[in-house]
């Protein structure tokens, strides 16, 4: 198979795969996603290696899963940021602890312990938002009468939508017309024009979000204002995403962050727009939401 045949098999299954596990939440959800939270954590921790930073894997990947987890089961910010606080304390407890007995002063303690942690917040604390995206309509009441399963899905779709057609649109235009390079010792592929269509075509998508959102579940939606400024919040928010992601596997000198999903890269290859845009889509909603 060619790269692009590839890319769309991924594309065709994945898809539908992810709206029916994003539509059932809960658990089918939650631990899906702490798998892919502990494989991007792998991921991260093979980069750093490439810099002769070695992460404690045995303490970063599995912080990593339990966030995921943590939300699945404490779905509303106000149980889960507790918890979610003292694993992380705890992480770095132990991870400093691990460092002393393992690594001494000649090994690079303070780099390594550094990575373990920020591999835990920057990939399972960042999809911890998706349940919690996903609970936040009906926390909040505004589903109103409408299924807690289609209000979740419909919840999460705002930063799924916003990101990929944000990125579908800054792959065409940059493509076509996209000469003024926007970072080029880091993404020499991405133009100021793709960012100005991505910024456009998340926009659009929350626009066209809004309006499905109003027909089915009126209580989830807001100002046609505030979902615009949204809209391009989000697209910043995947552009840099993505910047960030290209930043760690250049300094790391490596193409793809793995090989996970073929003709796409690796976990972080797919998700590094999502880790920026679903906390973005969680404060935007939590903070305006229903103020339409």
């Amino acid at each position: 198979m060619t790269q692009l045949q590839k890319r769309w098999l991924v594309a065709i299954v994945g898809i539908p795969t992810v709206l029916g596990l994003t539509y059932m939440g809960g658990w089918f959800m939650a631990v899906p996603l702490a798998g892919f939270a502990g494989l991007g954590a792998h991921e991260l921790f093979r980069m750093a290696a490439h810099r002769n930073v070695y992460a404690l894997k045995v303490i970063g990947c599995p912080a990593a899963i339990s966030l995921v987890l943590l939300a699945g089961w404490r779905t509303s910010y106000s149980t889960f940021a507790p918890w979610a606080l003292g694993l992380l304390a705890g992480v770095l407890m132990v991870s400093l602890v691990s460092a002393l007995v393992l690594r001494g002063c000649d090994r690079s303690p303070l780099a390594d312990v550094a990575v373990t942690v920020f591999g835990a917040v920057y990939i399972g604390l960042s999809l911890a938002f998706f349940p919690l995206l996903h609970a936040l309509p009906a926390a909040r009441g505004w589903d109103m009468g409408a299924s807690p399963a289609a209000a979740g899905l419909l919840a999460v779709m705002l930063p799924l939508a916003a990101t990929w057609i944000g990125d579908s649109a800054a792959l065409f235009a940059g493509t076509a017309w996209g000469k003024k390079k926007l970072a080029p010792s880091i993404s020499p592929n991405k133009s100021w024009v793709g960012f100005w269509a991505a910024l456009i075509g998340a926009a659009i998508a929350a626009l066209g979000w809004n309006a499905v959102v109003r027909s089915f579940v009126p209580g989830l939606s807001a100002n046609v204002f505030v979902i615009l400024g949204a809209g391009v919040l989000l697209g910043i928010a995947a552009v840099v995403g993505d910047l960030v992601e290209s930043l760690l596997k250049r300094e790391a000198g490596v193409k793809d962050s793995g090989v996970f999903f073929p003709g796409h890269g690796g976990v972080l290859d797919r998700l590094d727009s999502l880790i920026f845009t679903v906390p973005t889509a969680y404060l935007v909603l939590a903070v305006f939401g229903s103020a339409g």
